[in-house]
């Protein structure tokens, strides 16, 4: 159980630290820098996948199990998106921001106007929160099967979060939210991520496939929200090629620790 106390410092401090940074350079901060910091963190996340997790589901329960984990992962979070979308959506209007690239590049209209930001806000803090919880569950199956991996990947998920903070930060601020409610929104956001870490525990105490299962399930969760919609979205909105730049960085750096 040792493993919750990281996935709480991956989820809840990592995100409130991320609030936190928001509100104290509210009104200084740069959206382009959040997107930055998104990209390594999305190349944080690919590695995280690609040569911690996927590497032990294979060798839990073969490749037929892991890639049937992995495509489980893709579809469940495609679920849990369409659910928010249907939430969010009030009185038929689209509330995503990011549906085109047209809608990016003139996203000035938007950041106008507070009640539209608060709205965003809300928005990415229920859908972040949801993507939160395959994250748990990695860290918790991990942990179960093997103490170390769950360590690292709780370290790395860590890296990911303080971005996502200040993303769900900056628009809840501009939309009018205090900032001592802002951390607090931002800290019960990363709160999903040890309930993630306690049913993978769970799941990891049943047999090695369930380990296996979980792992690239969560991995596949996560591959899809870095390459349909982090890394796509902060090309568009940065309008150079320094994402993916970053986000290969992210990659190479992920790539190191895992090798330590």
């Amino acid at each position: 159980m040792q493993v919750l106390w990281f996935s709480v410092g991956a989820g809840i401090l990592s995100m409130g630290l991320g609030g936190l940074i928001s509100a104290l350079l509210f009104k200084r901060s740069s959206e382009k820098i959040i997107c930055w910091l998104l990209s390594f963190a999305a190349g944080i996340m690919t590695s995280v996948v690609c040569f911690g997790l996927m590497p032990e589901a294979v060798e839990l329960a073969g490749m037929t199990g892991a890639v049937l984990g992995l495509i489980l992962g893709v579809l469940v979070i495609m679920l849990l998106n369409s659910v928010v979308d249907k939430i969010t959506d009030v009185k038929g209007d689209k509330l995503s921001i990011h549906n085109t690239p047209e809608e990016l590049y003139h996203q000035t209209s938007v950041l106008m106007n507070p009640k539209k930001m608060l709205r965003s806000g809300i928005i990415m803090l229920v859908a972040i929160g949801l993507h939160n919880i395959p994250e748990g569950i990695a860290i918790g199956a991990g942990g179960s099967h093997n103490f170390q991996l769950g360590v690292m990947i709780a370290i790395m998920i860590a890296l990911h979060n303080i971005p996502e903070g200040m993303a769900i930060a900056a628009p809840l601020l501009a939309g009018g939210i205090g900032r001592a409610k802002v951390i607090l929104l931002t800290l019960i956001c990363g709160l999903t991520t040890v309930f993630g870490a306690l049913f993978g525990v769970l799941i990891g105490n049943i047999s090695d496939f369930a380990v296996s299962l979980s792992l690239s399930a969560a991995g596949g969760a996560m591959l899809y929200v870095v390459f349909g919609e982090i890394i796509p979205q902060t090309v568009v909105m940065t309008k150079s090629r320094m994402a993916p730049l970053i986000t290969l960085f992210g990659i190479i750096l992920g790539l190191l620790m895992t090798a330590l």
